[in-house]
């Protein structure tokens, strides 16, 4: 998974695309040429995209008419993307599967049949889901200097205490945007990451 967050662990609206209150927040920060080749190069290494309904229909609705010179925007619109819905009926974006139903059951075997890298960008109950059923294999996080104090956050109430171990950490741009990377810190008795 990767997303934008606040320093206080809010995720919601980044963009501006939701019309929320404090939406479009990491657009007053300068990621950097860096910061934009980290983005490029994890869709490009990714072999599909896995998404929440609404994050869905926001790029669905964004990425189709979009160009450019990199190749993020064909990359896209190109990539299979699977969105976990109850309510969304014909998916009309290129190369689109929906996951109804049991959701943590499909991802399971998504991911085992996959063979290869599942993104998840936004999608705030999906990543909910997908931490709590020990479904994460990596936390990418592009940390962005600002305090919003409300918003949906990232990591939501949880009988369950996480641990992650760090892989990486590199500022980025010249506003003090951070990229962390975090993997499943795993019981080795358990295989799983809850404590």
């Amino acid at each position: 998974m990767s997303e934008f967050i606040s320093v206080d662990g809010v995720m919601e609206d980044p963009g501006g695309a939701e019309k929320s209150p404090r939406g479009g927040w990491a657009l007053q920060f300068n990621r950097g040429d860096d910061g934009d080749r980290f983005k490029l190069d994890e869709l490009m290494s990714a072999d599909a995209l896995l998404l929440g309904r609404k994050t869905y229909e926001g790029f669905a609705a964004a990425w189709p008419g979009q160009t450019d010179e990199a190749g993020f925007a064909r990359r896209m619109n190109a990539i299979p993307k699977y969105v976990v819905s109850r309510t969304l009926v014909n998916p009309s974006w290129d190369n689109t599967t929906l996951i109804g139903g049991d959701a943590v059951r499909e991802i399971s075997r998504l991911k085992e049949q996959q063979g290869g890298e599942l993104l998840v960008n936004g999608s705030c109950d999906l990543v909910h889901t997908l931490i709590e059923n020990n479904l994460v294999d990596e936390m990418r996080l592009m940390v962005f200097p600002i305090v919003l104090g409300s918003g949906r956050r990232l990591f939501s109430d949880s009988p369950h205490a996480w641990p992650f171990r760090l892989i990486d950490v590199k500022a980025v741009g010249q506003d003090g945007v951070l990229i962390v990377t975090y993997e499943p810190k795993r019981n080795p008795q358990t295989g799983d990451g809850q404590t």
